[in-house]
């Protein structure tokens, strides 16, 4: 038996000298050199094995360790492909990630960046002694290792060091980026972004942009951003997004390579279980499983089935986009919530700056991140119209645990327990009460000014979603705006209270009173006998509300009984 499971292994080196469980996907070296592109973006979701699967190819190519690193690939897939293997440390290479690039303020990401390339330099330190460079080459490089180095040096770091590498072997360098859109997205979060760009743009043009020094190269990140003009005007660029088909089997598992790892494990029984939680992904069309949920279950068994990969980040920009959505990302997420899928066009060249500006965005970046899953996907003129679906439960839970914050932030958690627990109970009076408490929260807090209580309708529907979904179903039909937009909360113990909630919306300019739209909204109920379908599921208990909304004055009236 190999030794436990290494948790977020990221060298490859340390996983197969340590013996540990490596699942093969030593061919990505095949693909990668087969594939026609000088430059190529292979986006992925966090936690998928990007940065091991650049270790691999660091490993694999690097001319500095060929001896010592050649029976690293001992019995893996590579190894059958003789002619490849005949390239193993012919190459120099460069691999530095931007991974832990996450910094408050621009001034901070820029020490970053100094500190960042000075190890850089310093893993090649062995240049300061070649007689192949120059009395000026040496100067600027010791000026980027000391970290004094001005921000057009700086600019130059990656390039230079190819140059110099590149003057050292005389042979063209293998350059692996990892993670290189994380200092993109914090400085969106943080404030920072132009100021940002201009150095991370300037940064890997250089080095990528018509480079003479340039053998290969391969970036990794979790979005493709090819819009930001970063890699504006390459000339050789190939993307590849979970959405193509190139490199789709070669980060995350695959169905085979889990069923041979839980057979490895004694752990067949808990695929069905695995599936539901960390499978769902799909990646050009391939069933892929999240390793890094995987590998910790597989390692903390005794704790069951939690979400591994959802806690194993902050998920900050996610709930902040989801927060501040809109009212049809609200109706959207209802329905993601209860198991059905929604339509989008998906758009894998985002940019960063624009991603509030639209839902169409907000999806495609959710999809991109891993967030959702593309069930079917259809090019209709240029345009990519995806079937979307939320992966597994582990990332089902994330969007429930998602809705509570916004009750805790607009309302305190007990309060709204206290709402609901009322609502299911009859207790109309208190119910009223707290539920006005709760809409002005949520006008306030979504800035609507009392104008569009749609978006309180979505958020209370999602709560009780979340809230009451043990013991009750909850519908609704999701229609809002100018008519209605009905609830129904179904017990599933049927001795319990059934209830039919019809929403009303007065809009300033009319001259309806909270009195008509009240007796409009109750003789809904009744005239389209909304109580059917309780009393078809043997459920005779039940209520009939009425809320009407005009303006910030809310009314929650009970239907008399007949």
């Amino acid at each position: 038996m190999k030794k436990s499971i290494q948790i977020g292994a990221s060298d490859f080196k340390e996983l197969i000298e340590g013996n540990h469980y490596f699942v093969d996907k030593s061919l990505l070296i095949k693909e990668f050199l087969e594939n026609g592109a000088k430059i190529i973006l292979t986006s992925r979701p966090r936690r998928f094995g990007k940065t091991l699967n650049l270790s691999m190819l660091k490993y694999f190519f690097d001319i500095r360790t060929k001896e010592e690193t050649k029976e690293l690939f001992n019995g893996l897939k590579i190894e059958n492909e003789k002619g490849l293997m005949k390239l193993q440390g012919e190459y120099p290479v460069i691999f530095l990630t931007f991974k832990n690039q996450k910094y408050l303020t621009y001034e901070d990401f820029k020490e970053g960046i100094k500190l960042l390339l000075s190890n850089l330099y310093k893993d090649h330190e062995y240049l300061l002694h070649s007689d192949k460079l120059s009395e000026f080459d040496k100067k600027d490089f010791k000026e980027i290792v000391s970290r004094s180095a001005s921000i057009a040096l700086l600019s130059e770091g990656i390039s230079n060091l190819m140059r110099y590498i590149n003057k050292h072997y005389e042979k063209k360098v293998m350059l692996f980026i990892d993670e290189y859109d994380v200092p993109i997205q914090e400085g969106y979060i943080r404030g920072y972004y132009d100021e940002m760009m201009s150095l991370i743009r300037n940064l890997l043009t250089s080095a990528l942009k018509d480079n003479i020094y340039l053998e290969k190269s391969m970036i990794t990140g979790i979005l493709r951003v090819a819009k930001e003009s970063i890699f504006s005007g390459l000339n050789n660029l190939e993307v590849n997004t979970i959405l193509g088909y190139d490199f789709n089997d070669k980060f995350g598992f695959i169905e085979d390579e889990i069923e041979q790892l839980l057979k490895y494990y004694n752990a067949e029984g808990d695929l069905g279980n695995i599936r539901d939680w960390y499978n769902g992904y799909i990646f050009g069309g391939k069933i892929i499983y999240n390793p890094w949920s995987v590998l910790n279950y597989l390692k903390k068994r005794k704790e069951g089935f939690i979400p591994y990969w959802i806690n194993s980040s902050s998920n900050d920009l996610i709930k902040g986009l989801l927060i501040k959505g809109d009212n049809n990302i609200k109706i959207e997420l209802e329905e993601l919530i209860e198991g059905n899928s929604i339509n989008k066009v998906i758009d894998d060249s985002i940019v960063m700056a624009e991603v509030e500006d639209s839902n169409e965005n907000i999806w495609s970046f959710l999809t991109l991140s891993g967030y959702l899953k593309p069930v079917t996907m259809e090019n209709i003129r240029g345009k990519l119209h995806c079937e979307l679906k939320i992966p597994n439960e582990e990332v089902h839970i994330f969007y429930e645990n998602l809705i509570q914050r916004w009750f805790q932030e607009s309302m305190t958690n007990q309060r709204y327990e206290l709402m609901l627990s009322a609502l299911i109970n009859g207790d109309i009076e208190i119910f009223q009460g707290l539920f006005k408490e709760f809409v002005l929260n949520n006008l306030s807090y979504f800035d609507l000014s009392g104008k569009e209580p749609e978006r309180v309708y979505h958020a209370f529907v999602l709560g009780m979603l979340v809230s009451l979904s043990e013991d009750y179903e909850v519908k609704s039909n999701k229609e809002s705006g100018y008519g209605r937009y009905d609830v129904m909360i179904i017990p599933k113990d049927t001795s319990k209270l059934g209830i039919i909630i019809e929403f009303k919306k007065i809009d300033y300019f009319l001259n309806y009173t909270i009195e008509e739209a009240t007796n409009a909204a109750l003789k809904q109920i009744e005239d389209k006998k909304y109580e059917a379908e309780l009393l078809e599921r043997g459920i005779s208990n039940l209520i009939k509300l009425a809320i009407v909304f005009k303006g910030k004055e809310i009314r929650v009236t009970e239907a008399k009984s007949s």
